[in-house]
């Protein structure tokens, strides 16, 4: 029996006015995923509690049967975890953007997504002159980076207040700076290295192509080190992650999961989406379970783009759903589950207390009436799961009927 779990997070919206009052999901040419909403049955999820409700990765850990409540530290935790560095107790990973510092403004929160090879060097450079046997710094990719920092009191002494760096972008930085235990030495931290990267002569050089710069970094997101069950312990199956975003990664490395690196898989609207979906193929021909997750939807939410979500989603279908129909219809024995992690307001360009929609197609599943995986499905159908956890126990479920 094969198992596969598709996240794609933030796929689900509100209704726009751009689209006459119907969202992504009604309006994009969704064939396959129309396909599995006929062949199997639809319902919705209850969004994450209060305190986790706009945190993508609280809910990629709950989709994957993990209680955030127990499980979730942080993001940087999460972060660090893909890139396989070793904490101890009283170190704490912080999320390090680089960003784009214009006249006191966070002007770009991704430095003009500057390229892994550039980055990278620039966190060599950091490492050269900042690091300490208090401060490390870890490259990721694009603007995506780790930093490690250590106190005799661990998280208590770093748990200033800090805010993403999105959501900081066009405002002035001095007022959106970390503010609480240790803001001093993180304020600092992040003021010298502005110092540092600003005459960098990779930042010179971008800013003779008329690029931005990453003249300065961004902490955020802090927390400690995080132990989750492996996965195979937990449920006896061998699994695969397909995914793009360091979070999930991490996720995927703590849970002992195999994490595919496919080529071209970013996180980011220039995901390769036929890459993803090849990989899935080729993962389920050795493993029992494989989660995909996608996060383009998200990305198209947060910046406001409704059209780049059907355009992602559209992609998703063509290149993901349509792998995964394939092998479906060649494979009777296995579960499909597919699912929106969040609901995101395009407008509102965040996360919002909805329940998420997902169809469950496969072996012992009963089809219903719906014939496309919509919000307006979701809320119409009776098949109810009371807490996002429970979602992968419904796919593994050995229920003889669903």
């Amino acid at each position: 029996m094969k198992y596969v779990m598709i996240i794609l997070n933030a796929a689900s919206d509100h209704p726009s006015e751009v689209l006459e009052g119907k969202t992504p999901l009604e309006v994009g040419k969704l064939a396959n995923l129309a396909f599995f909403a006929k062949q199997g049955k639809v319902g919705q999820a209850k969004p994450l509690e209060d305190g986790f409700e706009s945190s993508s990765e609280a809910a990629f850990l709950a989709s994957l049967g993990y209680d955030p409540k127990q499980s979730y530290h942080g993001p940087g935790p999460l972060e660090a975890a893909n890139l396989e560095v070793k904490m101890e107790a009283n170190e704490v990973a912080f999320r390090m953007n680089f960003i784009t510092e214009s006249g006191g403004v966070l002007a770009d929160p991704t430095a003009g997504n500057i390229s892994t090879k550039e980055a990278k060097a620039l966190v060599a450079h950091l490492n050269k002159k900042l690091a300490s046997d208090f401060v490390r710094f870890f490259g990721g990719s694009h603007y995506r980076h780790i930093a490690v920092l250590k106190d005799a009191h661990g998280l208590s002494a770093l748990s200033a207040r800090t805010l993403p760096a999105e959501d900081v972008k066009g405002k002035p930085l001095q007022a959106h700076l970390p503010k609480g235990p240790g803001e001093e030495l993180l304020k600092k931290l992040m003021y010298d290295a502005r110092l540092l990267l600003q005459d960098h002569e990779i930042n010179q050089v971008r800013v003779d192509l008329g690029e931005n710069p990453a003249n300065m970094i961004w902490l955020s997101g802090q927390g400690t080190t995080c132990q989750i069950e492996k996965f195979s312990d937990r449920f006896g199956l061998s699994g695969a992650l397909v995914a793009g975003i360091e979070y999930a990664k991490g996720v995927g490395r703590l849970a002992g999961l195999t994490v595919l690196e496919v080529s071209g898989a970013t996180g980011d609207l220039e995901t390769s989406y036929e890459k993803k979906g090849k990989a899935l193929v080729e993962a389920l021909e050795e493993k029992d379970f494989v989660a995909v997750h996608v996060r383009a939807c998200e990305e198209a939410s947060r910046a406001g783009d409704i059209k780049a979500k059907i355009t992602a989603l559209e992609g998703i279908d063509f290149f993901i759903l349509s792998k995964a129909r394939e092998y479906f219809e060649k494979h009777r024995e296995m579960r499909i589950l597919i699912t929106s992690a969040q609901t995101f307001a395009t407008p509102l360009g965040r996360a919002v207390r909805d329940v998420t929609p997902f169809v469950l197609v496969g072996k012992n599943v009963m089809a219903d009436e719906f014939e496309r995986l919509t919000e307006l499905a979701a809320k119409n159908s009776a098949f109810h799961v009371e807490k996002r956890t429970e979602l992968l126990n419904l796919l593994l479920s050995r229920k003889e009927s669903i």
